[in-house]
């Protein structure tokens, strides 16, 4: 699959990387890009409509279902990111109601278009999805969270052929890693490095030159190879269907 001629629906569209990957899509040629945000934005590309979303309340996420009738590719974007030290719940709770419930509630809403459209996936995770940063260990968790999370969707939506893509970025410059000084890529090349990976059909992307280096052998590696190896034990196709969209 490409990025020409699809529907796309980005959450976290409004700043960061969500913004580049909108402004990327639109240069390969997307048809239409759906641009979830919280706040009311406005674009002067007419293929972009912006979608009111707070990926933690459900009545928003049915609602941008519902106004979205037809979707080749859903991105996973949005996110949030805080320093802490696992000393506070709530932040470790609220790390998980963004970065991992979130992408949960999104992906089941829209599961039955993207089984119609046979689209895709793709999830913007993290490198501390596979291992955590000391700094932020309740941002990581959530992101480890998501990435088995998606790990599982790849396996059950495999026979209804929708394809699971997930990002393990980098530090990037972007407004939420503001105060952290290490080098970091610019959110437009890591959206180029996000979609080239994915018309290049590869699972997992590594989008980045920091996250770049370790992609050969996390491909070729144990984990995957187990990944794949589990990824045999999936019930029914039919059965799938109904538990995957069951929300």
């Amino acid at each position: 699959m490409n990025i020409e001629n699809k529907t796309i629906l980005i959450s976290g569209a409004s700043r960061g990387i969500g913004r580049a990957l909108m402004e990327e899509a639109l240069r390969r040629g997307a048809k239409r890009v759906y641009a979830g945000s919280r706040a009311e934005q406005r674009h002067d590309d007419a293929r972009v409509t912006f979608v009111k979303l707070d990926i933690t309340d459900e009545w928003d996420v049915q609602e941008a279902a519902a106004t979205v009738e037809n979707l080749d590719v859903l991105i996973n974007n949005a996110g949030i990111f805080m320093p802490d030290d696992l000393a506070d719940k709530d932040i470790i709770n609220r790390h998980l109601a963004v970065n991992f419930f979130g992408p949960l509630r999104l992906t089941q809403a829209f599961l039955p278009a993207l089984i119609r459209s046979k689209g895709a996936i793709i999830n913007n995770l993290s490198l501390s999805a596979l291992v955590p940063v000391a700094s932020t260990p309740a941002y990581s968790i959530s992101k480890a969270a998501a990435h088995n999370l998606m790990q599982a969707f790849r396996a059950l939506l495999a026979a209804r052929g929708v394809a699971v893509h997930s990002c393990f970025t980098g530090p990037v410059d972007t407004d939420m890693t503001r105060g952290f000084e290490v080098p970091k890529s610019p959110p437009d090349l890591v959206a180029a490095g996000i979609f080239d990976g994915f018309e290049r059909g590869q699972e997992d992307i590594f989008p980045d030159p920091y996250s770049e280096r370790i992609a050969d052998g996390w491909r070729t590696g144990v984990v995957k190879a187990l990944e794949q190896e589990f990824a045999a034990y999936v019930p029914k196709a039919a059965e799938v269907t109904q538990d995957c969209c069951r929300h």
